[in-house]
This record gives C-alpha cells, structure tokens and sequence, in this order.
C-alpha cells in the first residue's frame, strides 16, 4: 500500500487545533461520511471489501480533507447482529428488533470482533499521506442499536413496564461500543473520534430528557472519559433537536465538538454564537440548503461561515449531516473550492 495523492499537504493538526476551540492555520474541512458518486465521480459498490474501503478513504485525502473516517462496516471492525427490516429509500425504527423480553435478551449474540480485525489497521495506515490520521467511529451508537435491537415502539414500553430490561440491554450495547473505541485508540493512526449517535428528531430528543440522561448519557460519558485519557478529542455526531441537552452535552458528556445541524432546527451560525465559546462547532451547511441552492450561494455561504469564525477559530467548514449520493456533485465541490482557498 503507497500513500494516497492529495491536492494539498494534510495537516491533521489543524482539526485537533479547531477542537481545542482555537483558529487553524488555514480554512480546515470536515465530513462524517460521504458518496464516492459525489466526492469522486466514481463508485465501486461491486467491489470487494478492501476496494471499497480504499475508495472511501480516497473520498477525503484526494478532496484535501486531513483525515479519512474508518468506516467499521467496511474495515470488519464491531457491528450488531440485526433482525431483518424492509428498506428502501427510508427504513422503519419498529421492524427487526431481536430483544422483546429477558429470554431474547440471554439468548442474544453480542458480537465480539476478533483482534486481526483491528490489527489491518496498522496496514491501512499506510496509505495515510504525511500529516493524515484516521477518525474511528462506531457501527451506530447507544441509542441507535437499542432502537435497532428492540424496535422503537417496544422501545417507549419496555421502558414503561420492564425499565431494568432496558438497563441491562444498554449495558451490553455499551460495553461493546467502549471495547470498539478502546481497541481503536491502540492505534496510533487514529487521530481523534466521532461518537456517532442519533438523539433527536425535528422538534425534540427521541426519549425524553430524563430517560437520555438515566439510560443513554452514561455510557457517552464512560467513551468521552476513555478518549480523553488516550489523550485523543471526541466529536458527537448527532442529528435532531437537542436544545434540550446541549448543557449535557458539554458540561457532563465532556464532547469536544458537535456535528451535524439542520436551518429548520437551528442554523450553524447560531449554533455557533451561542455555544461556540464552549464546543467546537463542526460542519453546518444543510443539506436541503446544499441541494437546492446554486454552486454561487454555497461558495457564498461557505466564505461567510469562516469569515465568522476567523478570529475565535472552533469551526470547520462542511455539511450539517453528510455528503449524502442526492447531492449535486457541483455542489459539494463548490463548498470544497472554498475549503482549499
């Protein structure tokens, strides 16, 4: 494996500098995952693994990001036995959940990924141009699997009539997710994390407050905390209305940055004037915004998000959710085109 060719030298110091709240030595990009129909013109879904794998990380080094997502899917790395759900362009939150009692709860196969596994990364990164790292992120977070794992309506009454239940199935998604990060932190190449986790929906968190703090915020803190101390900085990428448990977010969880946002929620740009002296505020250009608007408006838009943020630094320029295959391809190289200036 030989480096991948950039178009400017990456320099992963400027994303670590942006999550320290500071100002980076030049405009930094950032994308939690992305379309390689969109970001490279290309895809090669009927290729194997590695192939895929590769293309992805060819996604960010070639468009002069500083780092490359690990993608666990692709890399073999942790994921949960799921049931079988009907998808389209859209997927239901009730259909495939294994665990509706405490025998499907015993009987359950927590996965257990082997340590070859997270060893290729060390092969991987050899295709880091100088100055690159990896971001590691989880299949799905702790809300997302235990949604997935007991369907989202079981969910509201399990958590009503057999709330220990819920306890000890978060106890194990939680393990997992801990072990998963653990065994990535052991990698020198991985650079700093996304905790990646879908809390919300347009007008408030999916559970209530209460119940995210009780249930789901503790093993966030307990990943956030075993971060830290690998000395690495951790990004919470989480759609949805969370005005509700931004303090969490910041004074208890511990995240250093926050991804994803949404014009019809709350615009980046207040987002940023009202937390950014606290938290790195990552991305922002909503994806409704970002497809309907011509390459002039998002080249606009995108100079003025880092006009903003010139002088008090905390911000990196990108999308508020992902560069989703919907997107003009234009698009996404009108706000790149800024990026690179």
């Amino acid at each position: 494996m030989t480096p991948i060719e950039t178009p400017r030298p990456p320099d992963f110091e400027n994303l670590l500098a942006i999550l320290r709240r500071e100002t980076p030595s030049r405009p930094t990009l950032f994308e939690f995952i992305g379309s390689p129909m969109v970001m490279l013109g290309e895809n090669d879904e009927g290729a194997d693994r590695d192939r895929r794998l590769l293309q992805s990380f060819r996604c960010f080094f070639e468009n002069g990001y500083d780092f490359a997502p690990l993608p666990p899917g692709l890399a073999g790395l942790l994921d949960f036995e799921r049931g079988e759900r009907h998808m389209e362009a859209s997927v239901s939150q009730n259909e495939g959940g294994l665990i509706k009692n405490a025998e499907d709860f015993e009987s359950y196969q927590w996965p257990d990924p082997p340590d070859a596994a997270y060893d290729r990364l060390d092969e991987w990164a050899k295709v880091l141009p100088d100055g690159a790292r990896f971001i590691g992120f989880s299949p799905g977070g702790v809300l997302e699997n235990l949604t997935d794992l007991v369907g989202f309506e079981d969910l509201c009454l399990m958590l009503a009539d057999d709330p220990e239940l819920v306890a000890r199935i978060v106890d194990g998604i939680g393990s997992c997710l801990h072990a998963h990060y653990e065994r990535l932190l052991e990698h020198e190449s991985v650079g700093a994390t996304v905790v990646n986790d879908d809390w919300g929906f347009k007008t408030q968190t999916m559970l209530s407050p209460a119940h995210m703090r009780e249930f789901i915020f503790p093993w966030h803190k307990k990943i956030v905390e075993l971060i830290h101390q690998s000395g690495r900085p951790a990004i919470l990428h989480s759609c949805g209305n969370l005005s509700a448990v931004w303090d969490d977010i910041i004074e208890d969880i511990g995240f250093d940055g926050k991804h994803s946002y949404e014009d019809a929620i709350q615009p980046v740009e207040e987002a940023y004037a009202t937390y950014g002296d606290r938290i790195a505020i990552i991305g922002g250009l909503d994806i409704d915004f970002m497809c309907r608007e011509s390459p002039e408006a998002i080249r606009r838009r995108s100079r003025e998000l880092l006009d903003l943020s010139r002088e008090k630094g905390g911000y990196a320029l990108g999308t508020g959710n992902s560069i989703a295959p919907y997107l003009p391809r234009e698009s996404f190289l009108a706000m790149v085109q800024i990026g690179l200036e």
